[in-house]
């Protein structure tokens, strides 16, 4: 016989699990480099990594424009699949209160990892420890993602965009 309380309990538990600094559940993509998990309250936003920003364009390797911060995102949301199952290791919390994670797959990609080695995320040298200076260096080689084109990176674009607003 179950007893009223513990189905309550059991009603209470959120869809996704955040403890002693791992959180885990069902991700969507915010975009090329944030997270929402279901039960989760703070947005969580990828450790070491930068993306285009979603009114971001970059140049393909015909020098065509595209938004280059959409296809950050579509890559993201085919990293994480149709399971979208997410387990993921807080290494901080940011200035807007977002928890910062390293983040993996349900089969156990490293999620931050794999968007640089696409070629669709720069590593963040500002806030990273070097951890995935290898993978961005053979994606640059392989000219995959934003390096098969030209594209400012991120955190110089969004300086841009200030200082054009200050203007």
């Amino acid at each position: 016989m179950i007893r009223p309380a513990l189905v309550v309990v059991a009603l209470m538990l959120p869809i996704g699990t955040a403890s002693a600094g791992t959180i885990s559940g069902r991700a969507t993509v915010v975009d090329g480099d944030t997270l929402i998990v279901e039960g989760v309250k703070p947005r969580i936003r990828l450790y070491g990594i930068d993306t285009p920003e979603k009114k971001q364009t970059c140049e393909d390797e015909d020098g065509r424009r595209y938004l280059c911060g959409g296809r950050a995102a579509d890559a993201l949301a085919e990293i994480l699949g149709r399971n979208g199952r997410v387990s993921c290791s807080e290494e901080d919390r940011d200035r807007y209160g977002r928890i910062v994670a390293e983040c993996r797959t349900h089969e156990g990609t490293v999620i931050n990892e794999e968007m640089v080695r696409r070629g669709w995320a720069l590593e963040y040298d500002a806030y990273s420890d070097g951890r995935y200076s290898a993978a961005q260096t053979a994606a640059r080689r392989a000219k995959v993602g934003l390096w098969a084109g030209r594209f400012t990176p991120p955190w110089e674009w969004r300086r841009e965009q200030r200082a054009h607003r200050s203007e």
